[in-house]
């Protein structure tokens, strides 16, 4: 379960462009859930996403991912949340271009602190799930976009996370790839995956069985 608490962000503390970009924002996520998040651009959904995946602090409240609270926590510890829990698909895929899928998808076993076998076995059937097995060997640079976020939540779901969070994965595909996607993450919730999907498409969000709309920080 993932518990927000009265958070606050803000950003340039203390400076003349100071921002708060979160207004004390509670919301309870639970387990299994696939839930939207939507508002307009600069609303604050990004930041709320970041801190979701413990890539982003924040000044003030509560943040839970089941029993551990989530502030002042070493980068050590959050580092390894991030790979054990949270499995990140980013907007602009954030794949290494001149690696190829396998090599993109094996980086989060690569930088696991416990040993793991059979890393390649991983990584492929990460691919084979995500429609990409055959495409091992190619170089991120060659495909396309839909097939580059595939690969992307390849990468995401390797370690097995309980929550996989995404950042805008359609607003670069069209109408027919974006539905192939969601359907991807229609099947890891049936899983029993808690997926959370950052959209400003309300299509896309009516798919989720939720959706929190944010406005100027504050979720309406």
């Amino acid at each position: 379960m993932l518990k927000l608490e009265s958070v606050h962000k803000v950003y340039n503390k203390g400076k003349s462009n100071e921002f708060e970009a979160l207004k004390g924002i509670d919301l309870k996520v639970n387990d299994g859930e696939l839930v939207a998040i939507i508002g307009k651009s600069g609303a604050g959904k990004s930041t709320l996403l970041h801190i979701l995946a413990c890539i982003d602090s924040y000044e003030s409240g509560k943040y839970c991912i089941d029993d551990t609270l989530v502030r002042n926590l070493s980068e050590k510890k959050l580092a390894e949340i991030r790979n054990k829990k949270i499995g990140m698909v980013m907007q602009d895929f954030a794949l290494v271009d001149d690696f190829s899928c396998i090599e993109n998808v094996l980086l989060p076993l690569d930088f696991s602190r416990k040993k793991i076998s059979d890393k390649k076995t991983k990584a492929m059937n990460a691919l084979k799930s995500v429609g990409m097995d055959s495409m091992a060997k190619k170089s991120v640079n060659k495909l396309s976009g839909g097939q580059k976020q595939r690969v992307a939540i390849a990468r995401a779901i390797v370690n097995e996370p309980s929550v996989v969070l995404a950042d805008e994965p359609t607003g670069a595909l069209d109408s027919k790839t974006s539905a192939e996607i969601m359907e991807l993450f229609h099947a890891l919730n049936r899983k029993g995956k808690t997926v959370i999907i950052v959209t400003h498409d309300l299509e896309i969000a009516k798919q989720c069985n939720r959706i929190i709309e944010i406005s100027d920080g504050k979720i309406i």
